[in-house]
């Protein structure tokens, strides 16, 4: 849907920003801009609604000469998401979500009953309509952002670093909701990102730009992670980029093993060594060691240790199962079904044999 052709962007000083960019992103599916500073990736994005105009070349929506659209119309139907959400601080939530449509000439009250929609949508609940932005954690601002590129149902997606400034428990959440939208409502989406392992996990396809606007590498993120195009392509990728590149393997072939558990206030087991503890779903609480062989009655909360990352079967990845694996203090990583009950336990062994098995079939291919 768009496409770049031969696009160069040189500031009046000389410096070229992007140099002779060509490229095509797939319509309804995720596009990630990544690279060092400095490299042209925001230019990049901002030619798309004209907020910066290109020196050379040609930038077409659906086939369509950007240029040959008034700027201000090309922008009311392109959603745009930036750092810091960019609210009105005087408007209440449900008033910036609303302003799209506003100008796009929608009655008040419909605006506002769309703008209601979108809350409900990007997780925020009914009483926050009211509030000011002041009033609210930089996650829920980033929300409201998200909500308002969306309020008039613009086609196109344009996110510049948009979860950068908020804590990385915040920034994993608000990508997983991103992924959830996208996943139902199939926007074309130009995200850019300094993060790679933002851009490998929200990236239908990632565009690495190296210093100088130059597009070093343009491909879907397990290729990759898995064949760098050149020494700076793999420089940036980082020494870790196999652990990554875990993320794209299936975990189908993965048997999982027995794990004891003990419910919560349930007499202290006589065993030694590692238990899981389960609330009364047998969802995972934390982990208890000896038992009543270190003094314990009954299992109680504060006798329990953090568990590590969780392995989601249905959806996990080889990457989800190692880190469970790795991050629980029992070695046994804990594997839950889609109602987050336990479902057994995955091990680092388990894992790389898997991973050697995908190895052998993919060299014989």
């Amino acid at each position: 849907m768009i496409e770049f052709r031969g696009v160069t962007k040189r500031f009046p000083d000389g410096t070229v920003a992007v140099d002779n960019l060509d490229l095509a992103l797939d319509a309804g599916k995720i596009t990630v801009f990544v690279g060092p500073s400095g490299c042209g990736k925001t230019t990049s994005l901002r030619m798309v609604n004209r907020m910066i105009e290109a020196t050379e070349g040609t930038i077409t929506i659906g086939g369509r000469d950007i240029m040959s659209t008034d700027a201000a119309e090309l922008r009311r139907g392109i959603g745009y998401v930036i750092q810091q959400a960019g609210l009105f601080p005087h408007r209440t939530i449900l008033d910036n979500i609303a302003t799209v449509p506003l100008l796009l000439g929608w009655p008040k009250a419909r605006a506002r009953q769309r703008a209601a929609e979108l809350m409900e949508i990007v997780g925020l609940v009914p009483e926050m309509a009211q509030r000011y932005p002041s009033q609210l954690s930089g996650g829920q601002q980033q929300r409201v952002g998200v909500a308002r590129a969306l309020a008039a149902d613009p086609p196109i997606l344009l996110m510049d670093e948009p979860f950068s400034a908020v804590d990385p428990v915040v920034r994993e959440s608000l990508q997983d909701e991103l992924l959830r939208l996208q996943e139902d409502l199939g926007k074309t989406i130009l995200f850019v990102t300094h993060d790679i392992d933002e851009a490998v996990k929200l990236g239908d396809k990632v565009a690495v730009f190296r210093t100088g606007g130059l597009l070093a590498q343009y491909d879907e993120p397990g290729r990759l992670l898995a064949r760098p195009a050149d020494d700076f392509v793999d420089a940036f990728v980082g020494r870790d980029r196999g652990y990554r590149g875990l993320g794209f393997l299936s975990s189908d072939a993965l048997s999982l093993g027995e794990l004891p558990t003990v419910a919560l206030g349930a007499p202290a087991p006589e065993r030694d060594g590692w238990v899981l503890v389960v609330d009364d779903s047998r969802q995972p609480l934390g982990w208890l060691h000896g038992g009543a062989r270190n003094g314990a009655a009954t299992v109680e909360q504060d006798h329990l240790l953090p568990g590590g990352s969780l392995y989601e079967v249905e959806s996990g990845s080889l990457r989800s199962a190692l880190d469970a694996a790795l991050s629980s203090p029992s070695g046994q990583g804990v594997a839950v079904a889609a109602d987050g009950s336990v479902a057994g336990s995955v091990s680092a062994d388990d894992v790389l044999r898997v991973l050697e098995h995908a190895r052998r079939q993919s060299a014989a291919a």
